[in-house]
């Protein structure tokens, strides 16, 4: 598509998102991210009801509250007394689940149960580890990026992004190397929702899977509860004072979180940092002139793509934002995806500039006690795959359009077509 003709397919766009009634607009429908419209949908939001009541016609879903400003959602997020992140009353998700399927995980608490669990894993990040880990990412990428076809078209997101982030989850959890595409798997399937995408499991299929995902892990768990502490997350967790004792859900619910978390941000920001670069060639031809920027290239990109849209909070107690009163028990959405294009905090948002003043101003990460844990190896992955990019590749060609997540919670990709000429 010419560049004329994607203006006009986005104005379009535009126009049918400002046509929509404002009462009740559902941001969380799907559509929106499969065809990438979102932006739009919260362009109007923000300039029209910051602070919005929403619907969504999904069952488990209905009315919640939209916050799209980035201020905004710096007070919903910062304030846990009052928006609470509780898995028991409805965990970070817009969608309920049934009691059955309800998975505790440290994300999902609150003070001091969440502070005490997410202690036990954060030594895992921390920086001798990722100083010590800086050799063998550089290595597996250079494997991954060396292996990959000339002259012929393949699916970056399978070659690079899964395999790259799958190799690193193995790591972290000294996992199999030979089964870790079972962990790409349980990952999808943690976040896949029947009722909004037709192509998941049902409820329980997939229960099952993670079921067998738990019966898994419990393996790994019991050889290392009965050997000396070491430095990967299942030992971390069985040797944890606050997280040893853990039932069987809840040690599910965090491997769903750790699973995740390590994967679906990283994984899907490869793949959008290659499709941003191919959508704007002069960032490229920047960053190829002065190799430096690849340490403000990396931030923009998670930026950019914000590889999870939005979080949910629960408010404990009627609370007044944005001139709007929100009530005790109400769903409220922050949306990263918004804060991340809010021309008021960021300065021409909606411009993938790799040379940015201040590229970390950005909330895909979160922020307060929720921040992203393992936010500092995700951009260390990103870095070095994009130092290596650059030693070895003047052109990748994206061949055709992206294969987008159906998903309003995780912004991703299935598949993006490339081609590396040589």
């Amino acid at each position: 598509m010419s560049t004329a003709t994607a203006a006009e397919s986005r104005d379009a766009a535009r126009a049918r998102i400002q046509a929509l009634p404002l009462d009740g607009l559902n941001p969380a429908d799907v559509q929106f991210f499969i065809d990438d419209t979102a932006p739009l949908v919260f362009e109007r939001l923000r300039r029209e009801a910051p602070v919005h009541r929403s619907f969504s016609p999904v069952e488990g879903m209905g009315a919640y509250w939209s916050v799209t400003r980035y201020q905004d959602i710096m007070a919903v997020d910062t304030n846990h007394a009052v928006f609470s992140s509780e898995w028991s009353k409805g965990g970070i998700t817009l969608y309920n689940p049934p009691d059955s399927d309800k998975l505790p995980m440290f994300i999902a608490m609150d003070p001091p149960k969440h502070d005490e669990q997410r202690k036990a894993v954060s030594p895992i990040v921390a920086p001798a580890n990722l100083n010590n880990w800086q050799q063998l990412i550089r290595d597996r990428t250079v494997e991954v990026l060396d292996s990959l076809p000339r002259n012929q078209t393949f699916d970056w997101v399978d070659k690079v992004s899964i395999e790259l982030t799958t190799r690193m989850l193995a790591t972290l959890f000294d996992f199999p190397f030979e089964d870790r595409r079972l962990l790409t798997w349980w990952s999808d399937v943690a976040t896949m929702n029947k009722l909004i995408n037709p192509d998941a499991l049902g409820p329980e299929e997939r229960m099952a899977e993670l079921g067998k995902m738990l019966a898994y892990f419990t393996r790994l768990w019991n050889e290392r509860v009965n050997a000396p502490p070491r430095t990967d997350l299942v030992s971390m967790l069985a040797h944890g004072p606050a997280t040893r004792n853990m039932g069987p859900m809840e040690f599910m619910g965090n491997l769903v979180l750790l699973i995740v978390g390590g994967n679906d941000t990283t994984r899907n920001s490869m793949t959008g940092g290659l499709l941003a670069m191919h959508d704007h060639p002069d960032e490229w031809a920047k960053l190829r002139a002065n190799p430096a920027l690849v340490d403000s290239l990396v931030p923009e990109i998670i930026r950019w793509q914000t590889p999870l849209a939005y979080m949910r909070r629960t408010a404990s107690q009627d609370f007044e934002l944005g001139g709007q009163t929100i009530r005790a028990g109400d769903k409220v959405a922050m949306w990263y995806l918004s804060g991340n294009r809010d021309d008021s905090a960021i300065e021409h948002p909606d411009r993938f500039v790799i040379d940015r003043a201040r590229p970390r101003q950005h909330l895909s990460f979160g922020f307060g006690i929720h921040r992203c844990v393992g936010n500092r190896l995700a951009e260390l992955q990103l870095k070095i795959l994009w130092e290596e990019i650059l030693k070895r590749f003047p052109v990748i060609e994206v061949m055709g359009p992206p294969v987008r997540v159906k998903s309003a919670f995780v912004r991703g990709f299935t598949q993006l077509p490339v081609r590396i000429p040589g």
